[in-house]
């Protein structure tokens, strides 16, 4: 294992002297190239948090960056120390797709931003989705037919989509579904492309074979947002919809403020839909692999519901589901990692680092480190009782992020989980398809890389049985 090192560093006449983290003791480059060839990047985490333990340190050429796998440093990353840092670079590359969005801004625009979204996420609003969502997982379910075999993962990719659209945008998209699922899978599929290209950002406007896709898929989804707002602009809403909300901010229709208000609604709208989808679709593969877990989960949902479609009220009663649904964001959390950049030299611990240092963390890591979870990689909602959680250091569990840049929409995707597992298995049981190979790929989000194949099955309810 290497050990700590200290490098003196001159600026101009004064002398900084930093002290890093154990970590690799060669540039990543060759190492990467010679030993781990990670085509996933999760495996190169994974090898440090093994290796060094805590809080690794390893260069990209002349780049710092260290990587954190223990709830202190990440507290004192992204909340302590929060204005020390933003995003870092392959957040900032995401601008090519997201321009400067909620996730992507930063400073006055991001907490102007945050501030005009806040009040369709007030805690007053949510109630009123709650029939919107069940809504849209009726119509799915109604589709589905018994021995059927379906690809779960696009099934709950358009559920989402119309939910989002639905409840945060009051837009239908059904017949756009195919077209925006379509964009969005192609730009997923150049992330690791896009992420590596050296100056990509400038290369977009040579359009060399990949990013000339990546343009055509972006013009797209580009195209459906734009003919979302005309269309809402057209009716002069005045209801409460975060759409109708972020018109009210930017009633000027400059090109400008027209581009500001794309980026924002694009944001959300994958931001909402794409995380939602990715812990549903991985929820439903652990479910079928755990047996008594699925017989408790169909338990509840049946003793709580006694046949009627599930309600807002009904959430905080259907505690296994969401518990269910807490352990597969663990094991499978669809944020899987996070970053941030030193504006300015810090302290973490022990260590002194340079401003411009990259600080990774990630939550399909840290999740599943048998110090805070035991037995990790076993499925088990009871890590998740009130009791349990109580327990729990902070920020050992963060599928949401935390601090000022925590997910403004935890609280909806929560109770969206919640409703759209619970009207779905009401009358369906899943099976995995067997033979179906399945496979986490870390792209911006965590989706199963072959996607999910999967078996519906109708099902008795279990409190008659």
């Amino acid at each position: 294992m290497a050990t700590s090192a200290r490098n003196d560093v001159r600026d101009g006449s004064r002398t900084t002297q930093y002290r890093f983290p154990p970590g690799f003791r060669t540039n990543l480059i060759w190492f990467a190239l010679r030993k781990l060839r990670p085509a996933n990047p999760i495996l190169l985490f994974q090898h440090l948090a093994d290796q060094y333990g805590d809080i690794a340190h390893y260069k990209i050429g002349w780049h710092h960056i260290l990587f954190l796998n223990h709830p202190d440093y990440i507290r004192e990353v992204i909340v302590v120390q929060n204005d020390k840092f933003i995003k870092e670079r392959t957040v900032q590359r995401t601008k090519m797709l997201l321009g400067e969005g909620m996730i992507t801004s930063e400073g006055a625009q991001h907490r102007s931003q945050r501030q005009v979204a806040q009040a369709a996420f007030h805690r007053q609003r949510i109630p009123a989705y709650a029939g919107m969502m069940v809504e849209e997982a009726v119509r799915l379910r109604d589709r589905w037919r018994s021995s059927e075999q379906r690809d779960i993962a696009a099934d709950m990719m358009h559920l989402t989509i119309n939910v989002v659209a639905q409840t945060l945008f009051a837009t239908d998209l059904r017949d756009e579904v195919d077209e925006l699922t379509s964009a969005v899978n192609r730009i997923m599929g150049l992330y690791n492309f896009i992420i590596m290209l050296p100056g990509a950002e400038l290369l977009v406007h040579v359009r060399p074979p990949g990013l000339a896709a990546l343009v055509r898929a972006r013009k797209r989804i580009d195209a459906v947002v734009y003919r979302m707002i005309a269309a809402h602009r057209q009716r002069g809403s005045q209801g409460g919809s975060l759409l109708d909300l972020m018109l009210a901010a930017s009633p000027d229709q400059s090109p400008a403020s027209e581009k500001s208000l794309r980026d924002q609604v694009i944001t959300i709208f994958l931001a909402g839909y794409e995380t939602v989808a990715n812990a549903l679709s991985w929820t439903w593969y652990l479910l079928s692999q755990n047996p008594e877990c699925e017989r408790r989960f169909h338990l509840e949902i049946d003793r709580e519901l006694e046949g009627r479609l599930p309600a807002y009220e009904d959430v905080p009663r259907l505690r296994y589901v969401e518990m269910v649904l807490a352990e597969s964001m663990r094991l499978y959390p669809p944020a899987w990692a996070m970053g941030r950049y030193a504006l300015s030299d810090f302290q973490l611990g022990d260590f002194f680092l340079p401003a411009k240092t990259t600080v990774l963390m990630s939550q399909f890591v840290t999740h599943r480190d048998a110090r805070f979870f035991p037995d990790p990689l076993r499925f088990d909602p009871e890590r998740f009782t009130p009791e349990a959680r109580s327990r729990r250091t902070k920020l050992t569990y963060f599928p949401f992020g935390a601090g000022a840049r925590q997910c403004i929409g935890e609280s909806f995707a929560w109770m969206e989980g919640v409703l759209l597992l619970a009207t779905l298995a009401q009358r369906w049981k899943l099976k995995l398809v067997p033979g179906h190979r399945v496979e986490p790929e870390p792209l911006i989000t965590l989706r199963p890389k072959y996607g999910m194949r999967m078996q519906l099955e109708l099902r008795e309810p279990l409190a008659q049985a």
